[in-house]
């Protein structure tokens, strides 16, 4: 194409060089052709040029097809998934469930009860995040937003062992504290290692741990106490702290929790969400 282009150009030049040299001679010839008036040979050149420029860009559009291809899987099957663990105070099932049985209509979400203002109530495990993909993950940013615009009552860490508070838990990243995210999507908190593709367990240091499921709260779970590390292991939990202060607004207070992964292959700039929701009475 490149060649082609080369060989117009110097065709061009000949033909604009020619004609220079009897410029006279056309302009005779084409007012003898009643063109109705004398037509400077350089005009037609440039027109001619512009003729073949076009051609030959035009040729450089093409249009290809490629397939795409992906699946939509009940959240508890997913590359990243969400297991359970902590119970709900409102009807003894996990903290995080799942509305809905097929895998179109399921919706992953946090209940955390019925509280009064005033109280303070803290999930060690509220919930984990498994990494199931053939590579690390990094988990960079959470953040909270609530319907009520009361995102000041939750505080969010990520830490290592489900059964001691993240405060006192040596391996704890604090993320969200009662209406400021402590990090930014360019940054690592946590990473979780490279997952094995079984939705039916997690591992930590080469230890395998079990994820059963719930049939009530139709999703996995675990109480196992094999902890977790930062790059060390394929999952990590998340404690959840609900601080409502004297005088807090009664009624349903519902909300999204977002958190932010950046894969170590490619950057994911969609955060995964979880709905939640407490009420206030």
């Amino acid at each position: 194409m490149v060649l082609l282009f080369i060989s117009k150009i110097h065709y061009i030049y000949l033909l604009y060089k020619d004609i220079n040299l009897h410029t006279t001679s056309l302009k005779i010839i084409f007012w003898k052709k009643r063109i109705g008036f004398p037509l400077d040979a350089r005009f037609l050149v440039v027109g001619i040029l512009v003729i073949l420029l076009s051609i030959v860009f035009a040729s450089q559009y093409a249009t290809a097809k490629v397939p795409i291809q992906c699946a939509v899987v009940h959240p508890s099957k997913a590359d990243i998934r969400f297991i359970g663990s902590d119970n709900s105070s409102t009807d003894g099932l996990r903290v995080l469930r799942a509305s809905g049985n097929s895998n179109t209509n399921a919706i992953v979400r946090l209940d955390f009860g019925d509280w009064s203002a005033g109280m303070n109530k803290t999930y060690t495990a509220a919930f984990a995040i498994v990494n199931e993909e053939p590579f690390d993950v990094n988990i960079t940013r959470i953040t909270v937003s609530n319907t009520s615009g009361m995102n000041d009552y939750m505080q969010v860490w990520l830490h290592g062992d489900r059964d001691q508070r993240a405060e006192e838990d040596a391996s704890c990243v604090f993320m969200y504290n009662n209406g400021t995210s402590y990090y930014s999507k360019s940054t690592t908190a946590w990473t979780l290692d490279t997952g094995d593709g079984n939705v039916s367990s997690m591992s930590s240091d080469g230890v395998t741990v079990s994820t059963s499921w719930d049939g009530s709260a139709h999703v996995r779970y675990s109480q196992s106490d094999v902890n977790a590390s930062s790059g060390r292991a394929d999952f990590v939990w998340v404690q959840i702290s609900i601080n409502i202060p004297e005088g807090a607004v009664e009624g349903d207070h519902i909300g999204t929790l977002e958190i932010h992964f950046q894969a170590t292959t490619h950057w994911n700039p969609l955060p995964s969400t979880l709905s939640f929701g407490y009420f206030i009475g």
